[in-house]
Formats: structure tokens, C-alpha cells, sequence
């Protein structure tokens, strides 16, 4: 798959984003995509579409809180679907901006 992406990986245009891209960026971090990344990535998705916000690790944890479940929105939780920074690999994987406070 050719896309174009920045030096840290994100996509130059959102609008290139589709499931197989998500798979594509996920397989280029050594992530298989599985059920639970797929409901954090849409709950990303869709609170991007609804603020144009790519959020930090605080709000993430919130939203998935929120978007999917109580139990799920954890940063334990997202570090194991998401390691070393949840808030950034699942926003690139996504196809979002990198979160502006993230390091």
C-alpha cells in the first residue's frame, strides 16, 4: 500500500484513511487489529468528526469510558492494545492528526 505520511507516520490526508489503511498503519507498528482496537479507533473517529480534536491520553480514557465501556476506558487497558503511547498510536492508526499535547 503506498501512503503518504509524515516523518512520525500519520497520514498527510486524513481523507486517505479506510479500514485497510487502519490495518496497513497497525501491521506497520506490529499491531493486528482486533475487535477491541476497532472500538477504540471508531470511538476516536467519531469524537474527531464531532470536535476536530485528536485527543491526549486523558481524554482518550474518557472517551472510551464513555464510547464503549466503563471497564475498557483505562490507561492500563489502552496500553495493552496500544503500547508505549495509547493517545498517539491509536490516533495514527485511526488516521487522525498526532494529539497536540502529546510528547
Amino acid at each position: 500500500m503506498q501512503l503518504e505520511t509524515d516523518k512520525d507516520g500519520y497520514l498527510t490526508h486524513l481523507s486517505d484513511w479506510s479500514p485497510n489503511t487502519a490495518k496497513w498503519l497497525a501491521h506497520s507498528e506490529g499491531i493486528t487489529l482486533e475487535a477491541e482496537h476497532w472500538e477504540v479507533i471508531n470511538a476516536l473517529r467519531a469524537f474527531y468528526a464531532d470536535t476536530g480534536i485528536s485527543p491526549a491520553m486523558r481524554i482518550l480514557v474518557k472517551i472510551v469510558k464513555q464510547r464503549v465501556s466503563l471497564d475498557k476506558g483505562n490507561s492500563i487497558h489502552l496500553l495493552t492494545l496500544f503500547p508505549d503511547s495509547p493517545a498517539k498510536l491509536a490516533a495514527k492508526i485511526a488516521g487522525l492528526p498526532r494529539p497536540t499535547n502529546c510528547l
